[in-house]
């Protein structure tokens, strides 16, 4: 049974492996075997693969491919089934939905919090990268940078109801801590779970917005993809330069900023500034190394 692309075996090149039952080398079934003429027996080193009852290859890229497909897709659905329903939706069905979904956030970030290896490590890059995101103002970068876009697109235009409804999802789906932090799992662990949930609730509330707004909501799905797409590819990149025990402690404070943002969806009149939160996801690639070194020193 093949399970996450992080947790099946690294491909070969030559010998087929030993069966770990019998002993005796196993050797694939000729269809299952790539068909490419002149290369040796092996599987390609693209390629990693697990046995059960079959060679069975699996390509990381597909994987990748299909996560950062997948919010873009729910936004589009949601806008057109938004649209469907013009002027017959109630937004007080839509909350009660939308905070239903941030209570599983909130189940979801504390899952990736409690597999933390080291307490100290996540305690110490939470305040650090959060001192640090202040100091920057990233959340108010972000706002800028929104603001920003949205005069650009809407310069020389009518600034009808189509760009109204592009610029409105195209910031609220792009500009936030959930899109880096599934981007990241899904590029290192291929475990998409927190952009399947992401996408459930962009899907929600593209529901309300293309009923008010428009089929613009859903074009907004095109800068959604290229965003997260980048993000996720790039984090599946990096993936294998990283020891998996700073994967580990990345994916616990993320799951920090999970909750975080779960509790912002909850109480949205009551907001945490996880924005100022993202620097910490990246600091247990210092922490680590620095506890490493001055733990050799004593």
């Amino acid at each position: 049974m093949v399970e996450r692309v992080s947790d099946v075996l690294d491909c070969f090149n030559g010998p087929p492996p030993e069966d770990k039952f019998s002993g005796k080398a196993y050797a694939p079934p000729p269809e299952k075997m790539q068909k490419a003429a002149g290369r040796p027996a092996g599987i390609d080193k693209k390629c990693q693969m697990q046995y059960s009852e079959g060679a069975i290859c699996s390509r990381r890229e597909e994987y990748v491919v299909f996560a950062f497909a997948i919010n873009a897709l729910l936004v589009v659905l949601g806008s057109l089934v938004g649209i469907a329903f013009r002027g017959r939706m109630e937004e007080r069905l839509s909350r009660a939905v939308t905070a239903a979904l941030g209570l599983v956030t909130i189940v979801i970030g504390a899952q990736m919090a409690l597999e933390m290896e080291d307490t100290l490590c996540v305690i110490i890059c939470m305040a650090a990268g959060t001192a640090l995101g202040a100091a920057w103002k990233i959340e108010e970068r972000l706002e800028t940078m929104g603001e920003a876009l949205k005069a650009w697109l809407a310069h020389g235009g009518s600034g009808g109801q189509f760009t109204q409804g592009f610029v409105a999802g195209a910031l609220l789906f792009c500009v936030g801590s959930m899109a880096v932090t599934g981007a990241m799992e899904a590029g290192l662990h291929n475990d998409y779970s927190i952009l399947v949930s992401k996408g459930v609730i962009d899907g929600v509330i593209s529901i309300t917005f293309a009923a008010t707004m428009g089929i613009g909501v859903a074009f907004s799905a095109l800068p959604l993809l290229v965003y997260e797409g980048l993000l996720t590819l790039l984090f599946a990149l990096a993936g294998p330069m990283i020891a998996e025990t700073t994967l580990t402690q990345m994916s616990a404070v993320g799951g920090c900023v999970i909750i975080g943002i779960g509790l912002n969806i909850v109480y949205p009149e009551k907001h945490l500034p996880v924005g100022y939160m993202l620097p910490a996801i990246f600091l247990p690639l210092a922490y680590l190394p620095l506890a490493q070194w001055l733990g050799g020193l004593f």
